[in-house]
């Protein structure tokens, strides 16, 4: 079956959610191909999506209402018998993440878009990621909102949010305005960083619209938007946050707007940037999953706040419980201000506060630029040496030389964090890709 899992890189806000950004320092980040396991790849070239499905309520035997897909496009034919499996298990997966609050639904006359995003990971480790808007259809009387769900491999929300706008812009119109615009799209491949696809659509009484898809030039933070997380919580919990994360202990977050869960949990897996977050990861636990929270192992959850007491009353081990909606701690461990050398924590300090207090100054992507660059400079100074410490043998493989490697951090505070830190299984990640190829390495000190 498939199980949620990092790594996307979200989503009232009314209803949008601009996530692209810029890094400006790639050279200066510890290097390799483990960097890219810190978001979806985005490949230029690929299929913008694989599905377009819309998740309805339906009323069920016994009087409740239950999210089934209404719609699905394309429909797959003449599967082989492992495909159309995989196409079952996805297609069953889908609408528990597009209404992940549970059944307590009533009709209602308004309601606010909201755009969130879900990601499914297969049991071969290939990631899908569900681009989700929930509106309210056009007409009159009351009526359930319905989800439009796009699923795809390829980590981009600030372009999806568009092609969402699109979608729902449509769905005013006419489910059959959306066919053409979908097919349209899925016959264009995926832009390259910094390029634009054009999108050619007709609308009823508008004419011929063309529309315009551009991606970042720089595609690192394109899934993220760091803005949310410094909204919400202030710097000493984002380090505290970051700390535990560092560690891969297990973290759960609150808030009532699924919107704010995705969009900040997506954050804070951002700032482990160039290492990935390789366990449990889930930005909205579905109710009937809540017992994810028993598990022994790291994990990455957001749960609504509605839930917060079925959560405390769970058999759990320790966990950093973040209550986004009032900005503090829950629960802790205790010892989140001492897990980090303090030199450099107080650096990350000091940057997150002056961007907090230039709030107003910075786009999206130059605020998500600085901040991403204030936690990458945490780990060049840590781990930027580590190629120096990689022994080539004739053949091309490469062993890294551990002792060596934490006997160069001149820093006694940063080499007792470090031996804690190369025990995680993101460090252990990054080194196995790192000893794989030769390639001349960036960052070394």
């Amino acid at each position: 079956l498939f199980f949620v899992c990092f790594f996307s890189f979200f989503l009232p806000t009314e209803g949008k959610d601009e996530a692209s950004a810029a890094e400006n320092h790639p050279a200066r980040v510890p290097q390799g191909k483990a960097g890219e396991r810190s978001s979806v790849f985005c490949s230029a070239g690929q299929f913008f999506f694989e599905y377009l499905v819309v998740v309805s309520l339906k009323k069920t035997s016994d009087g409740r209402y239950e999210p089934k897909i209404t719609y699905q496009f394309p429909k797959h034919e003449n599967l082989l018998k492992g495909q159309k499996e995989e196409e079952e298990r996805l297609l069953q997966a889908i609408p528990l993440f597009c209404f992940p609050d549970g059944n307590n639904w009533a009709p209602v006359t308004e309601f606010t878009s909201e755009t969130f995003s879900f990601v499914l990971t297969n049991v071969d480790g290939s990631r899908k990621i569900g681009y989700c808007r929930r509106l309210l259809p056009s007409g009159r009387g009351v009526r359930f909102p319905e989800v439009f769900c796009i699923i795809s491999c390829l980590g981009c929300f600030g372009l999806f949010s568009k092609i969402l706008d699109e979608v729902e812009k449509r769905r005013q119109i006419s489910m059959a305005v959306i066919y053409p615009f979908m097919q349209g799209l899925r016959e264009s491949p995926f832009p390259a960083p910094g390029k634009t696809v054009t999108i050619k659509s007709f609308i009823p009484e508008s004419g011929t619209e063309l529309i315009e898809l551009t991606r970042p030039v720089d595609a690192h933070l394109e899934h993220v938007e760091f803005q949310a997380l410094l909204q919400r919580l202030s710097p000493d919990l984002i380090l505290h946050i970051f700390a535990s994360a560092v560690l891969e202990r297990r973290l759960i977050f609150l808030a009532e707007e699924l919107s704010a869960l995705s969009q900040c949990i997506h954050a804070v897996a951002a700032l482990l940037y160039p290492f990935t977050w390789a366990h449990t990861y889930i930005p909205v636990v579905p109710e009937c999953l809540l017992d994810t929270v028993c598990c022994p192992t790291p994990f990455m959850v957001g749960i609504q706040m509605r839930h917060l007491e079925r959560v405390l009353d769970q058999p759990m081990e320790e966990a950093l419980i973040v209550d986004l909606c009032e900005g503090k701690l829950i629960r802790a461990v205790g010892d989140e201000e001492e897990i980090l050398p303090i030199k450099l924590q107080n650096e990350i300090l000091t940057a997150l506060n002056r961007h907090n207090n230039n709030n107003n100054v910075h786009t999206p992507e130059q605020l998500n630029a600085l901040v991403s660059e204030a936690f990458v400079q945490f780990f060049v100074r840590l781990v930027g040496h580590y190629a120096s410490h990689i022994k080539w043998s004739k053949n091309g493989s490469g062993t890294f030389q551990e002792r060596a490697f934490c006997k160069a951090i001149a820093s006694k505070t940063s080499r007792k964090f470090m031996k804690k830190f190369m025990k995680t299984n993101m460090f252990s990640l990054f080194i196995e890709e790192a000893e794989k190829s030769r390639i001349p390495q960036e960052g070394k000190r």
